[in-house]
């Protein structure tokens, strides 16, 4: 089976405009919420037929939830590979759930995708709630998914304890089962070589930072996800309260190590950002690492105002669509890594080429 992303509202990335605070350093904001059903094993130790009854619950429960409507269910088991790694790509699902790490899908594997909020389906939990917003944008995410979470509950029996909050798979999760994380750029902090120390302070504050694909992903391109670590004892405001503070500050941190670069060895930056916008408009060849890392450079550029008539949009969708199967779904077929090089280079420079030319006139 071949997905139709078109059926898909919004592309589920919906995000990518560019909207919200701050969308020159932070990308996204993702609010999660882990549910699980009374009386169903957890998905690690449930068998077929219990991930399949939850997944009939929630089919039964969505039209009646005006938070959801007209999104579209995506049985995992029913795509193949390339099609279950573009929706990775894409942050709708965890490699767990699409099976990316050898192991199969399992049965009842599937994500619900909706105008701005998704549902994971047996994955670690049995749902798994997520909303996702342009920008700095924790409020606006966290109060469009408890309306989802409180509509959903209304119809499905919750696994809860009244000392423990809502129970899941991992007790770290245990509680609100709220997991709220900021994908942010920040390359001045790692040029001056600040960064070890902020991130060292959020670890303090009870704060975790990860690559672009969170949870075991490595930090390519000056990316960051940054997230709460633990849900037990807190609330949902107060912890998204803490995470909105905690990346304001880092924001700053940001602005002021671009400030003090920029003084300092403003030539010598100028020079490594326009060669990092050079090869992107002329290179015939591009890793995915290089593609990311002279992303970053232009993206800095951009917010250093040293390249003008590149938007924000241009720049998220160049970090979605120069992924490999973002490739080959544009070609229409799985191509090898050599071929994905010549069409990522071959996407970028049309990309910044027609952008760059519409600014002109």
């Amino acid at each position: 089976m071949t997905i139709d992303l078109s059926a898909v509202p919004e592309g589920g990335i919906g995000w990518l405009s560019g909207g919200g605070e701050h969308a020159d350093i932070v990308l996204s904001t993702r609010v999660r919420l882990a549910r699980n059903l009374d009386g169903i094993a957890f998905t690690g130790r449930a068998r077929e037929g219990e991930r399949l009854r939850v997944l009939q619950m929630l089919r039964d429960a969505v039209p009646h939830l005006p938070s959801l409507r007209g999104g579209v269910l995506l049985r995992l088991e029913d795509l193949d590979v390339s099609d279950r790694r573009l929706l990775h790509e894409r942050h709708l699902v965890s490699r767990e759930l699409a099976g990316l790490d050898g192991g199969a899908t399992k049965g009842g594997a599937a994500v619900l995708v909706g105008h701005g909020h998704g549902i994971m389906v047996n994955e670690e939990d049995h749902l798994r709630l997520q909303t996702v917003r342009g920008g700095l944008a924790t409020r606006a995410a966290i109060d469009a998914l408890l309306t989802v979470d409180r509509e959903l509950g209304s119809r499905l029996p919750y696994a809860y304890h009244e000392e423990f909050g809502f129970l899941t798979a991992c007790p770290t999760n245990t509680g609100t089962g709220l997991r709220a994380s900021v994908l942010i750029h920040l390359p001045g902090l790692v040029l001056t070589k600040e960064i070890g120390k902020v991130l060292s302070g959020l670890q303090a504050m009870g704060l975790t930072y990860r690559g672009l694909y969170g949870e075991g992903s490595e930090v390519i391109g000056n990316f960051f996800q940054i997230s709460n670590q633990t849900t037990l004892g807190r609330s949902e405001d107060e912890l998204v309260e803490h995470l909105q503070r905690v990346v304001s500050h880092v924001i700053k941190r940001e602005h002021d190590a671009r400030r003090v670069m920029w003084r300092e060895a403003g030539y010598i930056i100028e020079d490594k950002l326009w060669r990092a916008y050079g090869t992107l408009r002329f290179a015939r060849s591009l890793t995915f690492e290089e593609a990311m890392n002279y992303l970053s450079g232009v993206r800095l550029a951009v917010g250093l105002q040293l390249i003008n008539g590149l938007s924000v949009e241009t720049l998220n969708r160049l970090l979605i669509f120069s992924q490999p199967a973002h490739l080959g779904y544009a070609e229409g077929r799985v191509l090898g890594e050599e071929e994905a090089n010549v069409a990522r280079a071959r996407y970028v420079r049309e990309a910044l080429g027609a952008e760059t030319d519409q600014a002109k006139h």
